[in-house]
Parts: C-alpha cells; sequence; structure tokens
C-alpha cells in the first residue's frame, strides 16, 4: 500500500461564483476569487483572501494545529464563537495557493456559495 500524498488527498478548485459568510446577521467575508479545496474525508472549504474578508470582525485565536498536508493553521474567532475560522499563513509548497486566504466553519457560521 503506498503512502497517501497531498495529490491523492486534496485539490484546489478556483472559481468565480459569489461566496458569502454570515455570522447572524453579520457578514464577515464577501468574495468572488474563492478556492475550493478538497480533502478525502472533509466537506469542501471555500478558502477566500483575507482583503475579502472583514478582519475587523475577527480576533486571532491562540489555537494553532498542524496538518501533515497543509502545514501550520492559526485561527480566529469571535466574540460569541471560538475558532471560527483558519489560515495557512505559509502553507506547505503544494498549497502554496491558499496562503493568506481564510476558511471559516460551515458548522458555525453560514457560508453561502451563489450557483452563479
Amino acid at each position: 500500500m503506498s503512502a497517501d500524498t497531498t495529490q491523492d488527498r486534496i485539490s484546489l478548485h478556483p472559481h468565480t461564483h459569489r461566496v458569502r459568510v454570515w455570522n447572524g446577521d453579520t457578514l464577515l467575508a464577501d468574495s468572488t476569487r474563492a478556492i475550493e479545496l478538497r480533502e478525502k474525508g472533509y466537506p469542501p472549504r471555500q478558502y477566500l483572501p483575507e482583503s475579502d474578508v472583514q478582519m475587523a470582525q475577527l480576533l486571532r485565536s491562540t489555537t494553532v494545529t498542524h496538518c501533515p498536508f497543509k502545514g501550520d493553521a492559526t485561527y480566529y474567532r469571535t466574540d460569541d464563537h471560538p475558532d471560527v475560522a483558519w489560515q495557512y499563513t505559509e502553507p506547505l509548497a503544494d498549497m502554496a495557493a491558499i496562503a493568506g486566504r481564510l476558511a471559516f466553519d460551515d458548522s458555525v457560521v453560514t457560508v453561502q456559495v451563489d450557483a452563479e
């Protein structure tokens, strides 16, 4: 059995669909420059450019995690939700396209991807 590689496990899909992220009635992000990351065993995640995220609505969390396929992630929280978003500031080489982008936990906030 061969080792799982990044290429076998994760695929990136840039698109121009409008993606909005809501925390209740508060708009946290609005982008047409998302990259959808699809990883085996996980739901697809929309990685949005930091410039399309209302960073003033987020606070840096103390949480840091490591993924052997993506690298080290830092997390952000809101006043009412811990670790609502994460970012790979310096991802591993194969995942360079997600550097400086944030993904959101869609079990906590609403991530809306328009069909067109």
